[in-house]
C-alpha cells in the first residue's frame, strides 16, 4: 500500500509539474507571439506612414518647384501664385478638427488611407488645365519665328508691312483674346491644391499619435525623427522631378521643338510642369493601399499596459485632471463625443506651455514657409540661374541637408537621454543659431543685370529710376517700339535690351534661336564706336563674380537648413510630452489648424505681395493688362527676402526662450518630489491646489530620470 501511495503521489506531482511547465511554455509562447504581433504592426505602420509621408511631401516640394512655371504659364504675379500655394492649407482648414478630434475614436489607419486616395485626386486635377489649354505662346520678335515675312526690328516705315499682313495678324490676336478671356485655367490649380490639402489632413494627427499610443516609450522620438526623415527624402525627389520637367518644354510631343527660339535658360520659359503631377498623384494611389489592411488597434507594449499615461507624462498631468477626462467606450456615438469639445479646447488653450510653443511655432512657420516657397524664385533671380539647375541644387544638396539635422535631433534626443527641458533648449539653440547664420547671406548677392532703361541708361550710366518712359531714348525714337514686349537680346557690349527694336537693330539675319541683329544704334553709342553693332537673341549673362557669389550661398544654406532641422524632432517631443494623453490627437490637430491658418495660408500671400514691389519690367498679356514680372530689382529683392525671414525668426526665438522659462518654472526638483509624493495621504489636495492653480495639465511631481530620458 505504501509503495502504491508513493507511486500515486509521484505521478501526481508528476503530472503537476508537467502542467505548469505546460502552463508556462503556453503563457510564454502566447506573450511571445504578442510580442511579435506588437513588433510587426508597428514597424508595418511606420513604414507606411513614411511612404505616405514621403508621397505627400514629394507633391509638396514639386509644387514648391513649379512656381515660376504656374507663374509663367497662367501669366499672375506672385502675389496670386501665393494664394494658390497658400490653398493646399486652407483645405486642411477645412476639416482638420473634425479629423483631429472625431478621427482619434475611430478607424485611424483607414481614415489615412482615404485622405490618400483624395490627395491624389487633387494632384490630378493640378494637371488637368494643361489639357484644356492651348499651345504656349511667349513674347517674341515676329521675324524671328519662321515667317515669310521679313520685318526688320526697328519699325521706322509702317509701310515695310502690308495690310493684309496687320489685319491677319490682329485678327489672330482678336482671337486669341476671345479665347483667354474665357478661362481662367489657375482656378483649377487651386482647387485642386485645395483637395490636396484635404486629403493630406489625417495623415499628420492621426499617424504620429498612433505611433505615440502603440510604441514603447523610448522608441517614440526615434520613429518619429525616422519618419520625418524618409519624409524630407520626398523634396529632394520632388525639387529633382522638378529639375527634369524644367527642362522639357511645357508643349513636348504637340508642338516642333525646332520652331522653339528661347532656351531653358530664359525667363519667358515654361517647362513640363504638368508631367510631375501625374506621376505624384500615382505615387500617392500606391501609398493609400498598405492602411486598408491595418487594425484599428495594436497591442500596447507591456510597460505602458496598466497605464494610459507615458511615464514622461505623467510627470506633467496631474492625477485630478486625469480623472476629469471622459473614458469613452469602443464604440462611442459622435453626439458624446462632441459634448467634450469645448472643455478639451479650453483645457489645451489653458495649458501655458503648449499656447506658448503654438504662438512660437505660427511666427517660425511663417518664416520658414515664405523662405521656402519663393527660394527656387529668389536663385532664380538674384543669381541668374535657370529653373532646371535651382531645382536641382536645391534636391541635390539643401534638402538632404534638412534630412539630417531632423535626424541629427531625434539622435542627440534619444543619445543623450534629454528630457523635455533638454528638448526645449535643444529646439531654442537651433532656432538662435540658424537664424544668426541667415545673416550672412545679406552679404551674397550679385548686383543687379545691366539692362538698358530699367537698371542703367542707354548711355551705360547707373540709374534708379523705374519709370517707363526712361526705356525710350534719342537712339530709339526713330523706331515703332512697344514698351510692354519682352524679348531681350544681348548686345555685343554686354549689356541686355528689352527688345531688338528698342536696341534700334535695323537688320537681322537667321531664325529662331541663331538669330543675329545688326546695325543696332542704342549699342553703337555705348561702345562709342561707329562700326555697325551686334546683338545675339537672350539676355546677357551676369558678371564673373555671380558664380562665386552663388557657391558662398549655397554653403551657408547648406548649414542653415542643417542647423534650424536639427530643432524639429525636439519641438515635436515637448509638444506631445506637455498635455494630457487623452488630447494627444486633438492638441496636434489644433496645431497644424493652427500653422496652416496663421502660417501656410497668409506667408505665401504676402511674402509674394512684397517680392511683387520689386518688380523692374513686368511683361503684358495678349488682350491688356499685366501679366508675370519679367525683372526683378536684385538688391531689393535679397533685402525683401530675407528681412522678412530673419525678423520672423528672431521673434520666434523669443518665444522659445519664454517657453523654457514657464517650462523650468514649473517644474519641481527630484528630492522636493520625492517629499511630495510621501505626504499624498494627508496634503495632496492642499499641494495641488497650491502648486497647480491655473497648470491645467503640467505638473510637477515625480522627477525620474531613467524613465524620463529614454527618448
Amino acid at each position: 500500500m505504501e509503495n502504491s501511495s508513493k507511486e500515486n503521489t509521484q505521478l501526481f506531482l508528476k503530472n503537476a509539474v508537467l502542467s505548469m511547465d505546460r502552463s508556462s511554455s503556453k503563457s510564454e509562447s502566447s506573450a511571445s507571439k504578442e510580442k511579435a504581433t506588437f513588433c510587426g504592426g508597428i514597424k508595418i505602420f511606420l513604414g507606411a506612414l513614411s511612404f505616405v509621408y514621403f508621397a505627400k511631401a514629394l507633391s509638396g516640394s514639386y509644387l514648391k518647384s513649379t512656381i515660376t512655371q504656374i507663374e509663367r504659364r497662367f501669366d499672375i504675379p506672385s502675389s496670386l501664385v501665393g494664394l494658390i500655394d497658400g490653398s493646399f492649407e486652407i483645405g486642411n482648414l477645412l476639416i482638420i478638427i473634425l479629423v483631429s478630434y472625431f478621427g482619434a475614436k475611430l478607424h485611424r489607419p483607414k481614415i489615412i488611407g482615404a485622405g490618400c486616395l483624395i490627395m491624389s485626386l487633387g494632384t490630378f486635377i493640378i494637371a488637368m488645365p494643361h489639357f484644356f489649354m492651348g499651345h504656349y505662346r511667349y513674347e517674341i520678335f515676329s521675324s524671328s519665328s519662321n515667317s515669310t515675312v521679313s520685318i526688320s526690328p526697328c519699325l521706322q516705315d509702317r509701310n515695310q508691312i502690308t495690310a493684309s499682313v496687320l489685319e491677319k495678324s490682329q485678327g489672330k490676336i482678336y482671337a486669341g483674346c476671345e479665347k483667354e478671356t474665357g478661362t481662367s485655367m489657375w482656378i483649377y490649380v487651386l482647387l485642386g491644391n485645395l483637395l490636396r490639402g484635404i486629403g493630406e489632413t489625417p495623415i499628420q494627427p492621426l499617424g504620429i499619435a498612433y505611433i505615440d499610443d502603440y510604441a514603447t516609450e523610448e522608441s517614440t522620438a526615434f520613429y518619429i525623427g525616422c519618419v520625418q526623415t524618409v519624409a524630407i527624402i520626398g523634396p529632394i525627389f520632388g525639387f529633382l522631378l522638378g529639375s527634369l520637367c524644367a527642362k522639357l518644354y511645357v508643349d513636348i510631343g504637340f508642338v516642333d521643338m525646332e520652331s522653339i527660339t528661347i532656351t531653358h535658360k530664359d525667363s519667358q520659359w515654361v517647362g513640363a510642369w504638368w508631367l510631375g503631377y501625374i506621376i505624384a498623384g500615382s505615387i500617392s494611389v500606391v501609398a493609400a493601399i498598405p492602411f486598408w489592411f491595418l487594425p484599428k488597434d495594436l497591442p500596447r507594449p507591456e510597460a505602458r499596459k496598466d497605464s494610459s499615461t507615458s511615464s514622461e507624462q505623467s510627470k506633467f498631468i496631474t492625477d485630478d485632471n486625469r480623472d476629469h477626462h471622459v473614458t469613452y467606450p469602443e464604440q462611442v456615438k459622435i453626439l458624446e463625443m462632441a459634448k467634450d469639445f469645448l472643455p478639451s479646447l479650453k483645457s489645451l488653450f489653458g495649458n501655458p506651455v503648449y499656447f506658448l510653443y503654438l504662438c512660437s511655432s505660427v511666427i517660425q512657420f511663417n518664416s520658414l514657409i515664405g523662405m521656402v516657397t519663393y527660394k527656387p524664385k529668389y536663385i532664380e533671380q538674384q543669381f541668374g540661374q535657370s529653373s532646371t539647375k535651382t531645382n536641382f541644387v536645391i534636391g541635390l544638396i539643401n534638402i538632404p541637408a534638412v534630412a539630417l539635422g531632423i535626424f541629427s535631433g531625434g539622435l542627440i534626443m534619444k543619445k543623450f537621454r534629454l528630457n523635455v527641458l533638454g528638448a526645449a533648449r535643444l529646439s531654442l539653440a537651433a532656432s538662435f543659431f540658424g537664424y544668426l547664420l541667415l545673416l550672412l547671406l545679406f552679404a551674397m548677392g550679385c548686383k543687379n543685370a545691366d539692362v538698358a532703361g530699367l537698371t542703367i541708361s542707354y548711355q551705360g550710366h547707373p540709374q534708379a529710376s523705374r519709370y517707363e518712359p526712361t526705356l525710350f531714348s534719342e537712339c530709339n525714337l526713330g523706331c515703332i517700339c512697344s514698351k510692354n514686349e519682352w524679348d531681350p537680346i544681348c548686345g555685343e557690349n554686354g549689356i541686355t535690351y528689352i527688345s531688338a527694336c528698342l536696341a534700334g537693330c535695323k537688320m537681322s539675319n537667321g531664325s529662331g534661336k541663331s538669330m543675329v541683329f545688326y546695325n543696332c544704334s542704342c549699342v553703337e553709342i555705348t561702345e562709342f564706336s561707329s562700326r555697325p553693332s551686334s546683338a545675339v537673341v537672350g539676355p546677357c549673362q551676369n558678371g564673373k563674380e555671380c558664380p562665386q557669389m552663388f557657391l558662398y550661398f549655397l554653403v551657408i544654406s547648406v548649414i542653415t537648413s542643417y542647423t534650424l532641422s536639427i530643432g524639429g524632432t525636439p519641438g515635436y517631443i515637448l509638444l506631445l510630452r506637455c498635455i494630457n494623453p487623452q488630447l494627444k490627437s486633438f492638441a496636434l490637430g489644433i496645431y497644424t489648424l493652427a500653422i496652416r491658418v496663421l502660417a501656410g495660408i497668409p506667408a505665401p500671400v504676402y511674402f509674394g505681395v512684397s517680392i511683387d514691389t520689386t518688380c523692374l519690367k513686368w511683361g503684358s498679356k495678349r488682350c491688356g493688362g499685366q501679366g508675370a514680372c519679367r525683372l526683378y530689382d536684385s538688391n531689393a529683392f535679397r533685402y525683401i527676402y530675407l528681412g522678412l525671414t530673419i525678423a520672423l525668426g528672431t521673434m520666434s526665438t523669443l518665444l522659445s526662450v519664454a517657453v523654457l522659462i514657464v517650462l523650468k518654472k514649473r517644474y519641481i526638483p527630484h528630492n522636493e518630489s520625492i517629499v511630495t509624493s510621501g505626504q499624498r495621504g494627508t496634503t495632496s489636495a492642499k499641494n495641488q491646489t497650491d502648486n497647480f492653480v491655473n497648470s491645467d495639465h503640467l505638473i510637477q511631481t515625480t522627477y525620474w530620470p531613467e524613465k524620463e530620458t529614454r527618448l
